[in-house]
């Protein structure tokens, strides 16, 4: 995955994306919080809940790095959804609370990657191998996607253009070998190309940044792009 910016650069934008996310759960009530969100199963204190839990996971998964070791991002997944589901249960306040104070632990655990030798891979999932440097484009992914699934209003339109170019960047380094999606080639109007999917023949879809993004994640419809009809795709986790 190659993303036209440093880490700084990366990190600020990701900062400005949780400011955002934090911004938008102040106005969502008790019954709004225990209301179905965009993810199939999940209210949105489960998407609160799982977005405090990643980050807490990267915080421990950076601090090991620097101490030299290897770790899975979950140590257990059956674990991780215990927690989620048990996060779910609190109030309004008590997730806010949470996820402004996880968020802060790992932007200042990102100050120790500075330490960890280059290149460093990390395993985030069993298809999902990237560079130590490149994990707050990870989780910049994470919090925009989740904003979305939150289902506040919030659009991909509302985000800087560098903000959408790597979401979009990363999108496709998660699909790009992914046989259960159709072969395509990927355009955006910035000039981002890449070819994602099984084999066979790509059919080339064009679009912005934040229309691609959106739609590749399972996130939004087609109608913005470009040669994307008839072309289905799974939500992206």
């Amino acid at each position: 995955m190659h993303i036209d910016a440093g880490m700084d650069e990366v990190r600020a934008v990701k900062l400005e994306a949780t400011q955002r996310l934090l911004g938008s759960t102040m106005g969502i009530s008790e019954e709004q919080w225990q209301s179905p969100s965009r993810l199939p199963g999940w209210t949105r204190a489960h998407v609160a809940s799982h977005l405090a839990r990643n980050a807490d996971a990267l915080t421990r998964l950076v601090k090991d790095l620097v101490e030299g070791r290897q770790a899975p991002l979950y140590p257990s997944l059956s674990e991780r959804d215990r927690e989620i589901e048990r996060g779910s249960e609190r109030d309004g306040l008590a997730l806010q609370i949470d996820l402004d104070t996880s968020a802060g632990r790992l932007h200042e655990a990102f100050d120790l990657l500075e330490r960890v030798p280059v290149p460093t891979q990390v395993t985030l999932a069993p298809d999902v191998v990237v560079d130590a440097v490149q994990l707050p484009v990870a989780r910049l992914a994470e919090v925009l996607l989740h904003h979305l699934d939150l289902d506040v209003g919030f659009s991909l339109a509302d985000v800087s253009p560098d903000a959408t170019r790597w979401l979009l960047a990363w999108v496709c380094f998660r699909l790009r070998h992914r046989g259960s999606t159709p072969a395509m080639r990927i355009e955006s109007d910035s000039g981002l190309t890449d070819r994602i999917g099984g084999s066979g023949y790509a059919t080339t879809v064009h679009g912005s940044d934040a229309a691609l993004a959106g739609w590749l994640s399972g996130r939004t419809g087609s109608e913005e792009l470009r040669g994307a009809r008839n072309l289905a795709l799974p939500l992206l986790g």
